[in-house]
């Protein structure tokens, strides 16, 4: 699996037009919170259980098309997209990223986000629904 920053995944996405922005965050935290423009959305996991996404898999594959798109994965701070893009991986999937620091960024000290990185913190384009 390949990382890339925030910035970076920006940059891949504007050269590489085939690219898919995929969001596994929740549909609370997609909608509420706000997400790239681009971004189509496939939870990891959801509540109420929070259980992992039994049809995760199949859902990004009907999206791609073709295992060999290019698809860079965003969640909160760049764990459960982690997990998704290694599921990926494991089913196929020969082109895929994580986006470190996703979408909020880590923890500060004060343990808020959105302070020292992610996509957000680097002022790239984002939506609420």
């Amino acid at each position: 699996m390949k990382e890339l920053s925030p910035r970076e995944a920006h940059a891949y996405l504007q050269t590489t037009p085939n690219a898919l922005l995929i969001d596994v965050r929740s549909e609370i935290e997609h909608h509420f919170v706000g997400h790239p423009p681009a971004a189509r959305h496939v939870p990891w996991n959801d509540g109420p259980e929070w259980a992992v996404n039994p049809d995760f898999v199949s859902d990004v594959e009907k999206l791609a098309g073709d295992r060999k798109r290019p698809l860079l994965l965003l969640c909160r701070s760049g764990n459960r997209s982690e997990m998704a893009a290694q599921a990926l991986i494991a089913a196929g999937f020969s082109q895929v990223f994580n986006i470190v620091h996703g979408f909020e960024g880590d923890l500060d000290e004060h343990h808020h986000r959105n302070t020292l990185n992610g996509w957000r913190h680097d002022g790239l384009p984002w939506e609420q629904c």
